[in-house]
């Protein structure tokens, strides 16, 4: 859950964000609950509380910081360990752990919904926070097993007539066009990208030709990136590695974990880690496994974590939180 308050903009000021690769929650001067985000507006100290409905085209902005006060974690029944992939396909328990840290994940079966899932881990979240569901402001979900598969509801409103604009934009800021299918090899040499770079698609109709997976690259990218993040994120919180009590990463792979670890110089006794028993469950696995060690007691009031997501495309993103 996060409190902030909220700032309105003039629009005959500029306002102007830097973007960060990362965010530290640790401090703020407003509230007690000590926090810090490393992503700055500019010109928000001459924001305004008094501009007419009329006058505000600015997008509000969130600032003084927010708080965590509870969380919450749900998983189907379902478990399915390496021994019964191994009945499916070519491996062993040994081959899976060894390259992954996966022993157990869990999997969706009879009437487990995502919906039903999401609900739970927020009324978990609800009941250690001690909010009441009405008083929630605002409510996000995220994942990349939605139940419905849907259209752009941006270009359903989009509409000149009326002065609407519609835009997805997605992880990297890429937006518009994001693929195109081209029916002759040289139809079209050049596609807009988000980085600029020519990118074809010839005719191919097999799907999983489109689907590529580098995972030395990705690791890589992981042991580079992630420490800078955190690094970047503690030194705006005013802190050391040293000096965190936790370190919190996605658990996408137990070699990127103590990788990352032995580059913070974070003993392997101070990583929160579920992976064996849950395997890379994405966009959830930062707030699951936090969820488990605040319930475990491990992680106590007045701990602060060293914590970072990555992936989804190679981003990534920090954030030092002391809890309670």
């Amino acid at each position: 859950m996060a409190n902030a308050y909220g700032l309105v903009a003039s629009p005959a000021q500029a306002v102007r964000g830097k973007n960060h690769a990362c965010t530290s929650i640790y401090r703020s001067t407003v509230i007690s609950t000590r926090v810090h985000c490393s992503s700055n507006v500019e010109g928000a100290e001459t924001l305004g509380a008094g501009v007419a409905a009329s006058e505000s085209r600015v997008p509000r902005l969130l600032s003084k910081g927010c708080k965590l006060v509870g969380c919450g974690s749900a998983v189907p029944s379902l478990k399915v360990s390496n021994d019964d992939l191994a009945k499916l396909v070519d491996t062993n328990d040994e081959w899976i752990s060894v390259r992954t840290g996966i022993r157990n994940r869990r999997v969706l079966s009879g009437t487990d919904s995502l919906t039903a899932l999401a609900a739970q881990a927020a009324k978990n979240a609800l009941e250690m926070a001690k909010v009441d569901p009405d008083d929630v402001d605002l409510v996000l979900l995220c994942t990349s097993t939605p139940e419905d598969l849907f259209g752009s509801a941006p270009q359903a409103c989009d509409s000149d007539d009326d002065g609407l604009f519609g835009f997805d934009v997605h992880s990297d800021g890429d937006g518009q066009r994001h693929l195109n299918a081209t029916m002759k090899q040289k139809e079209m040499e050049h596609v807009a990208g988000s980085n600029g770079s020519a990118l074809g698609f010839p005719p191919n109709r097999s799907a999983y030709s489109c689907i590529q997976m580098s995972g030395n690259e990705v690791f890589r990218f992981a042991v580079r990136a992630v420490p800078q993040s955190i690094e970047y994120a503690l030194q705006n919180a005013g802190l050391s590695a040293s000096s965190i009590d936790w370190l919190l990463l996605h658990q996408a792979n137990k070699r990127i974990l103590d990788a990352v670890a032995t580059r913070l110089e974070v003993p392997s006794e101070r990583v929160i880690s579920n992976l064996a028993n849950y395997g890379n469950t994405s966009a959830a696995s930062i707030p699951l496994a936090l969820d488990e060690a605040v319930r475990s007691r491990k992680v106590q009031p007045g701990h602060t974590i060293a914590t970072a997501g990555f992936g989804a495309g190679l981003t990534w993103g920090s954030a030092v939180v002391r809890w309670g």
